[in-house]
């Protein structure tokens, strides 16, 4: 049997997850997605995201930059600075911070995110040893709704996506993924790029089967957590 769910308790359910909805980067605040569907010409540095949904598997075309293919605008950041996301809402606190980068190599409309060319500059899973807990990325979200990441100092120069995931875990063996992308373009003299292990895919950056994404922080067994995907280059 199939039941409506009074009109009042919808907009509780579409809010209740949360999303990157702006960044600060040199002391100057750049605003993102704010709605529920796209709005046509906005004049932002993220790539608009179609909804609060999560995303339930890591293979799945949404992860790239949760469906948004495009942006306006790109924000300067030195190499060496700190880019600064920032939450209206973020209810989970079970599970990991990641944040992404990807060389455009060329300009932002021909970026799509796609190819082995992913890298993390940043993480935090579990700290301690127990799972079943607050001791994770995801809560220090929900408490200070902001995760400021420092660009590699000596980084090459160019167009880059800056990709913000957070990886929910508060139910048993059911991954909720919600990434979101901006545009940066990062200035200075570096030379350096990532290569080999430090590259990944994303969709598809570790397999669903991953001891980092299917988790039972319930009822399963574990002492320790560690963060699907490659391991973070710091330049």
């Amino acid at each position: 049997m199939l039941f409506s769910l009074p009109l009042f308790l919808a907009p509780a359910l579409v809010a209740a997850h949360g999303a990157v909805t702006s960044y600060e980067i040199g002391g100057k605040t750049y605003e993102g997605y704010q709605g529920f569907s796209p709005v046509a010409g906005a004049q932002i540095i993220q790539r608009q995201w179609p909804d609060y949904n999560p995303i339930m598997t890591v293979t799945d075309p949404k992860m790239t930059c949760n469906g948004g293919t495009s942006a306006p605008l790109a924000a300067e950041v030195p190499a060496g600075q700190n880019v600064t996301a920032f939450w209206k809402q973020w209810t989970h606190q079970q599970g990991p911070v990641m944040v992404w980068l990807y060389s455009c190599d060329g300009e932002f409309t021909a970026c799509d995110g796609k190819g082995k060319k992913w890298f993390k500059i940043d993480e935090m899973g579990l700290w301690g040893d127990v799972l079943n807990s607050n001791n994770w990325g995801t809560a220090l979200v929900y408490k200070n709704l902001k995760w400021s990441s420092r660009i590699p100092a000596n980084l090459k120069p160019g167009n880059y996506l800056i990709r913000h995931e957070l990886l929910a875990l508060h139910q048993a063996n059911t991954p909720q993924f919600y990434p979101e992308c901006a545009q940066i373009k990062v200035t200075g003299s570096g030379t350096a790029t990532p290569s080999g292990s430090y590259l990944t895919s994303i969709p598809a950056y570790a397999a669903q089967s991953d001891a980092g994404i299917m988790v039972d922080i319930y009822q399963g067994k574990a002492t320790s957590y560690k963060t699907p995907g490659p391991a973070v280059w710091t330049g």
